[in-house]
């Protein structure tokens, strides 16, 4: 390491905060990736913070700066000032990196009084794409993006250990998602399901996923009103609809989801429409109109439900339908995923608490599929499956999962891992999610 390339020079600290001396002339960044060359093997470590040091006591600093401000004396000098005045910075060690380009966790300091350099492409070098593997981005070191370090990640691992990416309002969370949705596209190794509430990454007002030059087979778009050539109509019959669809999404009391359940087990397939047309007084089973009456108030909401002039249950929604439409578009979407493909499912349309039961339906139907495949033998010559959620704390938030019961979501997070089932959660806020949830998130992406 020649002397014109250094930027700092190891004093002191601990594992995880290890302490720098920035050399005069240089200016590091919070972020910025370093080297520490050692023998056979260099470490990279990244800047977390940055702070002043002075070999002059603070009341004598603070006296100076008086005489400054009040006196105006304005060309006080610091003898040698480069060895009196400087900038600390606090540094973590990411990764070391040995012959052959071999990465490993570090476990150990870089050499007290060792000089550091910033990193190069060609320290980068050990970031290579592999058959499979899914490209993320640009290696940023503070706020400098290296163009030639491209970051590819293995799809399998990624998405099978589930991907959280935090970030506030505007930070890029959607468009980063949009960016690995497309090279998800170049092949059919995984398939996805979006749950797109604000109807962005098909494209449909300009540039998306649908101008991906693999979208025609790769690609299905499914949207509530007026489809695109190409794309279909997103229709699920009410039928389809099972009480555990609601869990974790609709806060029913355990009355409540006792007589829906009961309606259910009798009804089977027609409960819905039978529990919605019953008049609260004339429930079965001993049910209390009262609770009939909850229960239809909530379903009429949600679901947007009400009965037309010829008695019939029907739904507001577009989404729903009381017919002979819809009922085979769950499974259909499910088969699209089986074979790698991405499904986009607008639901701009729908509240939150619809949406995420249409994101319920389907998202139970796949981890049923994929454990049952995985019971026969199967599951090995099956894609890698990931959900996409966006405001992931409405699903899988402590004060969701502390309210109400599990839901699908929580349970991919937990057990999905197993099935080659995976979440993709986007959010502004982790601390609202738990522990739990959390350390299963084993990809984090945080812009």
């Amino acid at each position: 390491m020649d002397d014109m390339s250094v930027v700092g020079q190891v004093v002191g600290g601990s594992f995880g905060d290890i302490i720098i001396r920035q050399k005069s002339g240089k200016d590091l960044e919070i972020g910025d990736l370093m080297v520490s060359e050692e023998n056979g093997s260099f470490l990279i470590l990244q800047v977390f913070e940055l702070e002043y040091g002075s070999q002059i006591q603070d009341r004598m600093q603070q006296m100076m700066s008086g005489v400054n401000l009040e006196q105006g004396v304005a060309d006080a000098e610091f003898y040698e000032p480069e060895f009196v005045n400087y900038v600390l910075a606090r540094i973590r060690p990411l990764a070391r990196i040995s012959g052959n380009n071999t990465v490993n966790i570090p476990k150990s300091l870089p050499p007290f009084f060792n000089k550091l350099r910033m990193i190069s492409n060609e320290d980068l070098e050990f970031l290579q794409k592999d058959r499979g593997s899914i490209f993320v981005g640009h290696i940023r070191s503070g706020s400098k993006v290296i163009k030639e370090a491209e970051v590819w990640l293995p799809a399998q691992d990624v998405f099978t250990h589930h991907m959280m990416i935090p970030a506030t309002t505007g930070r890029g969370k959607s468009n980063l998602v949009k960016n690995i949705m497309w090279h998800v596209l170049d092949s059919d190794m995984v398939g996805a399901l979006v749950l797109d509430a604000h109807d962005e990454y098909y494209g449909r007002q300009g540039v998306g996923l649908k101008d991906h030059k693999r979208a025609r087979e790769n690609l299905v778009y499914y949207t509530p009103s007026a489809p695109p050539v190409g794309a279909s109509r997103l229709t699920i019959n009410l039928q389809s609809i099972k009480p555990e669809h609601f869990e974790g999404i609709v806060d029913f009391s355990e009355a409540q989801f006792q007589a829906i359940r009961n309606y259910h087990w009798k009804q089977k397939r027609a409960w819905l429409a039978t529990l919605m047309l019953t008049p609260p007084e004339a429930a079965e089973d001993r049910i209390a109109a009262s609770t009939m009456g909850a229960i239809q108030r909530k379903l009429r909401v949600i679901l947007g439900l009400y009965k037309d002039e010829e008695g019939r249950l029907v739904s507001k929604h577009e989404v729903f339908d009381s017919e002979t439409k819809g009922f085979t578009t769950v499974d259909d979407i499910i088969n699209d995923i089986e074979c790698g493909r991405v499904v986009i499912l607008d639901t701009s349309r729908l509240g939150d608490e619809a949406e995420l039961i249409v994101g319920n339906i389907i998202a139970s139907r796949l981890f049923e599929r994929y454990k049952s495949y995985k019971a026969t033998g199967e599951l090995d010559s099956k894609p890698v499956a990931t959900v996409v959620i966006e405001e992931a704390p409405r699903v899988i938030g402590t004060d969701v999962l502390t309210t109400k019961s599990d839901n699908i979501y929580s349970t991919i997070a937990k057990e999905g891992r197993k099935f080659k089932v995976g979440l993709t959660a986007i959010t502004q806020l982790t601390s609202v999610i738990p522990r739990t949830i959390l350390a299963n998130m084993n990809t984090k992406i945080i812009l």
